[in-house]
């Protein structure tokens, strides 16, 4: 069969892409009924890498779109050959879109960012900039964030509870324009709401990272996902990774501050009743503060006794790399990255 001479182009152009996976940029869009906007980012996105000389590609995910996104999506592949197109059979969250736009990204660094023209392609220099300094991961900041007061101040209270919570110094956890290298995206296993906090996630594990000022724009199309439901999402999932990263290995501790304090104040009332009742100085068997104690015993027994299985069944599956992030191997002299 004879192929077209664009054709035949068009494949050599490809195969020198793959050829160049060690410097490729891979940028991921995630995105959900953004119709309008994706061939003007995907220009832009075109635009900043212009002047670099990094080989790029851009996957676009459509996370359930109702719209017209995805044939759009897919007639710029068709026309742009940095461009992949990533369709999922229904919405599946953003958490979901992100980790399978990890999963389908060629090159050793990775940036993600949304699709609704709110974020700056024009930033992404900066990004790989910050990482070539040596961070392993490098987190937007909208200083001058464009968005109502009902997103604005939720945020900010998230974002003090995450920084004290994961003692993490970072300004805007929320914000979805970030850069990794390979290595830290393999860390990173997403799903819920816990996009927004990778980099809490890689800063436990003892990654390097860094976070950088972005400009963001107001929203022209479309309306935004964001909603009191994602907040309570992201709270639930916040005290989640905080389980994750800090107990995953030893749930017996974290049950522990709960259910010891319980026991030893059970224990306290108890022993306070029992020595009236030695010392003859009434009756103890109608004082609530003997049903009390007797709770308090129980339910800390019971909180402990989960902790200890706990203990069990994550001490029988835990793998070698949750132990543990290898940041280099020195031999004959020379460092081997990990």
């Amino acid at each position: 069969m004879n192929s077209s001479p664009e054709l035949a182009q068009a494949h050599l152009d490809s195969l020198s892409l793959k050829s160049s996976d060690h410097d490729l940029v891979s940028v991921i869009v995630p995105f959900l009924n953004e119709q309008d906007t994706l061939i003007k980012l995907n220009d832009r996105i075109s635009e900043a890498f212009s002047s670099l000389n990094n080989p790029y590609e851009v996957i676009f995910v459509d996370d359930g779109s109702v719209d017209e996104g995805v044939k759009i999506a897919e007639g710029l592949s068709e026309t742009d050959n940095h461009v992949r197109v990533i369709r999922f059979t229904r919405n599946f969250g953003k958490a979901a879109a992100i980790s399978a736009g990890f999963r389908e990204a060629r090159g050793s660094i990775v940036v993600t960012m949304d699709a609704d023209l709110q974020d700056d392609p024009a930033e992404i220099p900066n990004f790989l900039q910050k990482l070539s300094e040596g961070n392993d991961y490098v987190s937007g900041w909208k200083q001058n964030r464009n968005d109502p007061l009902g997103k604005t101040l939720p945020s900010k209270i998230f974002n003090w509870m995450t920084s004290k919570l994961f003692n993490i110094e970072i300004h805007d956890i929320n914000c979805g324009f970030k850069a990794y290298t390979r290595r830290a995206t393999n860390h990173l296993n997403l799903y819920g709401e816990m996009h927004r906090f990778t980099p809490a996630i890689l800063h436990s594990a003892g990654y390097q990272g860094a976070e950088i000022p972005v400009k963001h724009s107001a929203r022209e199309f479309g309306v935004s996902k964001y909603g009191s439901k994602r907040m309570i999402k992201g709270l639930l999932d916040m005290f989640t990774v905080k389980m994750m990263t800090t107990y995953n290995a030893r749930p017996l501790h974290f049950f522990a501050m709960i259910g010891l304090p319980l026991c030893l104040l059970g224990t306290l009332f108890i022993a306070y009743l029992s020595a009236l009742w030695v010392l003859d100085l009434g009756p103890i068997g109608n004082r609530p503060l003997l049903l009390i104690g007797i709770l308090l015993f129980v339910t800390g027994t019971q909180v402990l006794s989960v902790g200890f299985v706990a203990e069990l069944f994550q001490s029988s599956r835990i793998r070698e790399n949750q132990k543990y992030v290898i940041d280099q191997v020195t031999e004959n002299g020379r460092r081997i990255e990990k």
